[in-house]
């Protein structure tokens, strides 16, 4: 399965201490990609560098992307160390917005810093590496969210909509040299969700009553879908929003069981 192999590649994953970003330093491990692992908590990616060592490279940057400043050591160490870049994953995010009433101006700012500055930034930086290297891209890891109206979160849904444009516009930019393409999770088991499932006990079979597979995702699941999206296997897929959701259901209610 050589289309589906990260080996002699070099990705450069934010947020990746935890969650989502953790699993998808381990599958591109497990495909044969190096890996620079960024992350606010030293303890989190020095951990994970631990466990990924072995045939490839694995290394630990401590750095607060939301500081502009920080980004260009980023990319400098991760190409001087690594030999070079091929993957960008603008993972980092979770930030969490008051209702309507509460919020303010300097939300809305603070959710298009992180979801659009940051990685348009980054991604800016990265670009003379990555033009350097035949099949390079770069994924956005937003959300579901994007073209939903639901209550009580106007600054990070507002965010995340912003940040699909991006996706689609650096797409057209950077193409065909370089392919840009997103990932719109759902509800992921990461440790942020399970602090809502431990505060409503009926929350995670509501979530996975609503989806067509009747179960939460998984980090793996979003893992395996940047797999292919940085593989050769999707070398003509750009400018795409991937609905990662487990299959949403139309309707107020299910009036046939399930087969």
């Amino acid at each position: 399965m050589d289309h589906f192999s990260l080996a002699g590649r070099v990705a450069l994953i934010t947020g990746a201490g935890r969650g989502i970003g953790a699993g998808i330093a381990r599958a591109y491990v497990d495909a044969g990609a190096s890996v620079a692992l960024v992350a606010r908590t030293t303890a989190d990616i020095e951990a994970l560098v631990e466990e990924l060592r072995g045939p490839t490279d694995a290394m630990a940057l401590t750095a607060d992307v939301t500081d502009l400043d920080q980004l260009p050591t980023l990319i400098e160490q991760t190409v001087s160390e690594l030999g070079s870049l091929d993957i960008l994953v603008n993972n980092a995010g979770g930030e969490v917005s008051p209702p309507f009433l509460e919020t303010r101006v300097d939300h809305l700012e603070a959710a298009f810093h992180f979801n659009v500055s940051v990685p348009f930034e980054l991604s800016r930086l990265a670009a003379p590496h990555l033009l350097q290297r035949p099949g390079a891209s770069i994924l956005n890891i937003g959300s579901i969210v994007v073209g939903q109206s639901v209550r009580g979160h106007l600054a990070h849904h507002v965010g995340k909509a912003a940040q699909a444009q991006l996706t689609l516009s650096m797409a057209a930019d950077l193409g065909p040299r370089i392919r840009v393409n997103a990932i719109l999770p759902g509800a992921i088991e990461t440790e942020a969700l399970q602090r809502y499932f431990d505060a409503k006990a009926d929350l995670r079979e509501q979530l996975a009553t609503h989806t067509r597979m009747r179960r939460i995702g998984t980090p793996e699941d979003v893992a395996l879908t940047a797999v292919y999206l940085a593989s050769p296997a999707s070398s003509w897929m750009t400018a795409k929003l991937v609905e990662l959701d487990g299959g949403p259901i139309d309707g107020l209610m299910e009036y046939e069981p399930d087969l």
